[in-house]
C-alpha cells in the first residue's frame, strides 16, 4: 500500500500508487520517517521484525453486501470486492487495466463483484460533490437490476472521467445524458438528475469505508479489492490478480 494522502490530493496519472483518504504534512512525513528508520534498526539489532504486526482482518460479508452499490455475477461465483472513487485516476486505469476482464468473466458466469463507489475526492471537483453524484448515478442505474447495463455505464464514467484538480466537472443532467446513451431508461435518468440517491451513496461509502478499513488494518486507498473479505495484492499490476482468483476456483 502507498503513503497515506490527504483525501483526493493529486497523483500523476502514470503511478501505480492508491490514493488514500490522510496524511500528515510533508514535514510530519520527514520526521516520522527518521523515526521509524531508527526504530526499524533497533528492531532489527535487537533481532524482532513486525511479522505479527496488524494486517486487518476478514471485513464482515452482511456489511459489504448492504453497502455495495451494485452485486453482478452468479452467487456460486468467487467473490470480489472493489472500491473505487469515480474521480480517481488510479481507478480509471485499473478499470482500463481489468475492467474488461471482470466484466468478461462476470459474462460468463465466472465472477461475483460487489461494487463500493467511494466519495473522499469530492472536494477536488469544480463541484465539491461530483464523486457523490456519480456514486449516486451508479446507485440510481443499479436499481434496474441489469448487469450489463451497470457494467457499461460505470465503464463509461471512467471513460469520461473529469479532471481531479478542482475545474473538472460533470453535472448530473450529464450523467443522466451518459446512463441514457448507454441504456437506462427515463425513470432512471430523472433519478440521476434529481439527485435521488446520493444521501444513500453517501451512506453506502462511509459503511464501505469503514469495512474496507477493517480489512486493511487502517490502510484506506482506492482502488482496492477484497477477496471473501481479505486484501487483493498487485490489482494494479494487470490481470495476473483476476487471473489467480479465477484459476483457484477451477483447481
Amino acid at each position: 500500500m502507498s503513503k497515506q494522502r490527504k483525501p483526493g490530493a493529486s497523483v500523476p496519472r502514470t503511478t501505480k500508487s492508491k490514493y488514500q483518504p490522510s496524511a500528515p504534512s510533508n514535514t510530519m512525513t520527514y520526521v516520522l520517517g527518521g523515526i521509524a528508520v531508527l526504530v526499524i534498526a533497533g528492531l532489527v539489532i535487537g533481532g524482532i521484525w513486525w511479522s505479527g504486526r496488524d494486517k486487518g482482518e476478514a471485513a464482515d460479508q452482511s456489511a459489504l453486501a448492504s453497502s455495495s452499490t451494485m452485486i453482478v455475477g452468479p452467487e456460486n461465483a468467487p467473490l470480489i470486492d472493489i472500491f473505487e472513487d469515480p474521480l480517481c485516476p488510479v481507478c480509471k486505469l485499473f478499470e482500463q487495466q481489468s475492467g474488461p476482464a471482470i466484466t468478461k468473466a462476470v459474462t460468463e458466469g465466472q465472477l461475483r463483484v460487489r461494487y463500493h463507489t467511494l466519495n473522499f475526492l469530492n472536494s477536488k471537483s469544480a463541484s465539491g460533490d461530483y464523486s457523490s453524484r456519480a456514486a449516486g448515478a451508479l446507485k440510481c442505474v443499479a436499481e434496474e437490476q441489469n448487469a450489463d447495463l451497470f457494467l457499461r455505464f460505470h465503464s463509461a464514467l471512467y471513460t469520461s472521467q473529469p479532471a481531479e484538480d478542482g475545474t473538472g466537472n460533470i453535472t448530473s443532467p450529464e450523467l443522466a445524458r451518459m446512463a441514457t446513451a448507454q441504456g437506462a431508461t427515463p425513470a432512471t435518468a430523472q433519478c440521476i438528475t434529481d439527485n435521488a440517491k446520493v444521501a444513500q451513496a453517501e451512506e453506502n461509502a462511509k459503511k464501505s469505508t469503514d469495512e474496507l478499513s477493517k480489512a486493511t488494518g487502517g490502510q484506506v486507498g482506492t482502488p482496492s479489492v477484497l477477496h471473501d473479505g481479505k486484501t487483493v495484492e498487485g490489482v494494479l499490476d494487470g490481470t495476473g490478480w483476476l487471473e489467480d482468483i479465477l484459476g483457484g476456483n477451477k483447481s
